[in-house]
């Protein structure tokens, strides 16, 4: 009992922590929809960079991403920590920027009120929003999944799974009806440094224990030796590259994710921010799949259903120290959650409840709408994690994660037209959403081929995407309200 509470004791304290940050935010936030949702567009370069950072790290990367390194190889350091974080860069200045922009221009707080304005449709808003909401279901469910499994690592079973789940599904409840944008940013930067600082922490405990990096190395050339040749296995060109572009891609359009594009202060700060984000990336996705590439080479057994790095900080550190890594993979599942559940409610109350049920709607009364859509949110995905979550595989949270990466990226190449090509048009926009998304989720529900020509089906759906929303606007006129000089607002 005494070796249980120790753990438990470290991960509630650091949810008490969290929590009170919230409390302070919910005192300075004003009861407006640009405060709750955006924090006023004031954040300065520290805070984004850190709460978009927090925002990611999710139990994908503290679970999925080494689980596959330990069952692989390290080389998906190359898809998620190098490829991933230049390729978001990229995309955070390509759509970031003029979204930015554009947002600040005309007051927009959604994606889908940006595009549902310039193109002059209610229903456009709403099947954005509608397409948003429903990839983040498995990805919200993702993180009750990884706090659940992660807690039953951590106490060896003595805690079962569903309680996990519990815990983090009441506590982003209460977070985001309390805290808004402004807590969120706060409490992620606290978490994004703290999650940083143990997990490099874990990196050198974990080596001193096995007896030096050359005893490590040692050890996994004598018991994985195919782990040190580039390429090979699961790492085919192919595969690196589809993942890497279909990740990068789908993250542009991660509701929680491109609700930042909106809330720099200035330029400057969103230029520091996107320059520095690969750097910021490489710090954490190196050390955490190292991790699980060392425990392959040091033989670690990892029983069916958990997760490698809480296995291996047990054997190698002490109980206090896995708690501490693992409330910090706790934060990384929170960071994300909270963030998604925040930005699931603007789109579900202004792009939905709003425009089609209640467009009188007050700020009071829209304001509680949305903490009880996500509350209702948060307990459907609660139930969805206790059946397909508690017994499932090493595979299972990068599957889930990849299925809504691929979703999200089906939406990125229309956004991108629509943001600097003034030729799109309602027609062709809709065309081109509409048919990516179908025939991805043919591809994810039904037995057709994973791969055309070797290359990831997603990649193929989103050039359809393009080909689609392209040859439907040429082919078709604007329609009565579209008003393409919105976007008209050029970056530098």
């Amino acid at each position: 009992m005494a070796e249980l509470a120790v753990p438990l004791g470290v991960v509630v304290g650091y949810l008490g922590v969290a929590l009170a940050v919230g409390l302070l935010a919910y005192r300075l936030t004003d009861r407006t929809a640009e405060d709750y949702y955006l924090a006023s567009r004031s954040m300065g370069t520290v805070v984004l960079l850190f709460t978009t950072f927090a925002t990611l790290l999710s139990a994908f990367t503290f679970f999925g991403g080494p689980n596959v390194a330990y069952s692989a190889g390290p080389e998906w350091i190359l898809v998620m920590g190098l490829m991933d974080g230049v390729l978001f860069a990229v995309l955070w200045y390509v759509v970031g920027y003029k979204q930015w922009l554009v947002g600040k221009e005309h007051g927009y707080v959604t994606l889908g009120e940006m595009l549902g304005d310039r193109f002059g449709s209610r229903l456009l808003r709403g099947l954005v929003a509608g397409i948003g909401l429903a990839w983040l279901f498995p990805y919200v469910m993702l993180q009750q999944v990884g706090a659940g499994q992660a807690v039953v690592g951590l106490t060896d079973g003595a805690v079962p799974y569903w309680a996990g789940a519990a815990l983090i599904t009441a506590f982003m409840v209460l977070y985001v009806g309390l805290a808004g944008m402004r807590g969120v940013a706060w409490t992620d930067t606290v978490q994004g440094l703290f999650m940083l600082g143990v997990v490099w922490l874990a990196v050198a405990w974990v080596l001193s224990a096995a007896g030096g990096f050359g005893s490590v190395s040692t050890a996994l050339a004598t018991n994985e030796p195919e782990f040190l040749a580039l390429g090979g296995g699961l790492y085919t060109p192919q595969y690196v590259l589809s993942t890497a572009v279909v990740i990068a891609f789908g993250v542009t359009m991660f509701p929680q994710v491109n609700q930042r594009f909106f809330v720099a202060k200035d330029a400057a700060t969103l230029k520091r921010s996107f320059a520095l984000w690969p750097v910021l990336v490489l710090l954490l996705f190196v050390p955490t799949f190292l991790l699980g590439t060392w425990a392959a080479g040091l033989g670690v057994a990892v029983p069916d259903g958990s997760n490698v790095v809480p296995v291996l900080l047990r054997e190698y550190t002490p109980v206090w120290f896995a708690a501490l890594v693992v409330a910090g993979a706790m934060a990384a599942m929170m960071s994300s959650s909270d963030s998604m559940l925040l930005s699931g409610a603007s789109y579900f109350t202004r792009d939905v409840y709003r425009p089609f049920v209640a467009p009188d709607a007050s700020a009071a009364r829209e304001g509680w709408v949305g903490r009880v859509g996500v509350a209702a949110f948060a307990g459907l995905t609660f139930l969805a994690s206790l059946v397909s979550g508690a017994g499932t595989g090493l595979d299972f949270l990068v599957t889930l994660g990849d299925t809504a990466f691929g979703g999200y990226a089906q939406l990125t190449i229309p956004v991108v037209l629509a943001l600097y090509w003034p030729g799109v048009t309602r027609t062709g926009l809709t065309a081109g959403v509409v048919v990516g998304q179908v025939v991805y989720l043919a591809h994810v529900f039904l037995p057709l081929p994973p791969t055309y020509l070797t290359w990831d089906f997603a990649l193929w759906c989103m050039l359809l995407g393009f080909v689609v929303t392209v040859g439907a606007s040429v082919a078709t006129s604007p329609a009565p309200g579209e008003d393409a000089a919105k976007f008209g607002v050029s970056a530098d």
